[in-house]
């Protein structure tokens, strides 16, 4: 998964559309000459524009995609920067009434782009469109350039977004032991966002066998809950963040990108806030999935929950050998947070 873009395309001036794509999470809006000071008035966002932060055929190119020529220049375009595809088709057969709209791009072409890499957006009016693109190829194009003029629809169209991200997949483990680990440094991870009972972050001590660790979201007569935290586990462990990278759970700072998973595999990205590290006592666990065995440091305490496969929360104070719970279990081994195909032992 990797993080996708929306740009949104303004052509009136309205206060009410910028307020709407920085309220809701646009990352450029592209604008006519002149517009940049009444934009950045208003919040601080990326501006395209020939006076903008973005020049057009300087920084970022717009392009029309209508032939193998065309696509070959944008391909050699792609190694220059950004590159958008132009809007340049208003209707089906000239007709520009409501619900005649097409779209001005095909998806063979888009995927030929894609293996080329670089960064590729395409205009979208629809939250089908938005699906697509960012659908191609299993991993779609880098973003969006958002053409609409309700504020109502922008809002949901960079919902949809930012929201996008792909499913991950889930298995079942079963818990093999479970002892003591003495003391040592932990990780609270308290991200932006607020999670229910089932979501989480998946960690492990392996790069290719993770648990899914649960939010502290479950009501405890002992301690109010905490939606937003993760107590993850001790601070050599990796856990899951997007672009299907992982990072080592110290190295986490205020403004990371963490992956939050749901016990059905859906997944959203969530912004670290701040890390907690403090000295605990701490649990070994490991368990198997199959031929595959993992293993995870987490604190000793009632409020550290893994899932079971309902996605209901538990705690490791009451986890026995046995028990199955949820985990992601990968062949590759990882270089730098990156999957690589080489031989790696991790135990």
């Amino acid at each position: 998964m990797s993080l996708k873009e929306a740009w949104v395309c303004l052509k009136e001036w309205s206060r009410e559309m910028v307020t709407t794509a920085l309220e809701n999470g646009a990352d450029a809006l592209v604008i006519p000459a002149g517009w940049q000071e009444r934009v950045k008035a208003l919040g601080r966002i990326t501006t395209v524009s020939v006076d903008g932060d973005l020049k057009p055929g300087q920084d970022v190119f717009f392009e029309s995609l209508h032939s193998p020529e065309d696509e070959e220049r944008i391909g050699r375009l792609l190694h220059r920067g950004p590159v958008a595809l132009e809007d340049e088709i208003p209707g089906k057969d000239g007709d520009s009434g409501p619900g005649s709209r097409r779209r001005s791009w095909e998806v063979i072409p888009l995927e030929n782009l894609l293996a080329r890499n670089g960064r590729l957006f395409v205009p979208v009016h629809s939250t089908e469109e938005i699906d697509l693109a960012l659908g191609i190829l299993e991993r779609g194009v880098a973003g969006v350039v958002i053409h609409t003029e309700n504020p109502r629809e922008l809002r949901a169209l960079l919902k949809r977004v930012k929201g996008a991200a792909p499913a991950q997949a889930l298995q079942i483990a079963v818990i093999e032991s479970i002892r003591p680990a003495g003391l040592g440094d932990r990780v609270c991870v308290d991200t932006c966002t607020l999670m229910q009972e089932g979501e989480g972050l998946l960690v492990g001590s392996s790069s290719s066998f993770f648990f899914l660790v649960q939010a502290e979201a479950k009501t405890n007569p002992y301690v109010a809950p905490r939606p937003f935290r993760v107590n993850a586990g001790a601070v050599h462990a990796y856990v899951k963040v997007p672009e299907d990278r992982t990072r080592y759970l110290s190295e986490l700072a205020s403004g990371d990108p963490v992956l939050v998973v749901r016990a059905d595999g859906a997944t959203q990205v969530a912004t670290v806030g701040r890390l907690k590290i403090e000295r605990r006592p701490l649990l070994l666990l490991e368990a198997v999935c199959g031929e595959a065995r993992g293993s995870i440091l987490l604190q000793n305490a009632e409020t550290i929950r893994l899932s079971n496969p309902e996605g209901k929360a538990l705690s490791v104070v009451e986890l026995k050998p046995g028990d199955a719970i949820l985990a992601a279990v990968e062949k590759s081994g990882r270089h730098f947070g990156i999957q690589v195909e080489e031989t790696i032992w991790e135990k």
